[in-house]
């Protein structure tokens, strides 16, 4: 639980979207609609990337 809390709430919310993100990737490559699954699942690295970002940002500051 401690974990949790470290985390912060906003992070734990981007990782769960991160995470639904490529699960509906999966779906539609594997569905037949491959582009779509492709341009979906470039989603979550950039939803990671601007996590990391802003935390950077973040740090950097203190």
């Amino acid at each position: 639980m401690n974990f949790f809390k470290k985390l912060g709430t906003a992070n734990l919310l981007m990782l769960i979207l991160c995470a639904v993100i490529i699960v509906v990737a999966e779906y539609l490559f594997l569905s037949g609609d491959q582009m779509h699954g492709l341009f979906v699942g470039l989603w979550a690295p950039t939803l990671l990337g601007v996590m990391i970002y802003l935390k950077l940002v973040r740090d950097g500051r203190e």
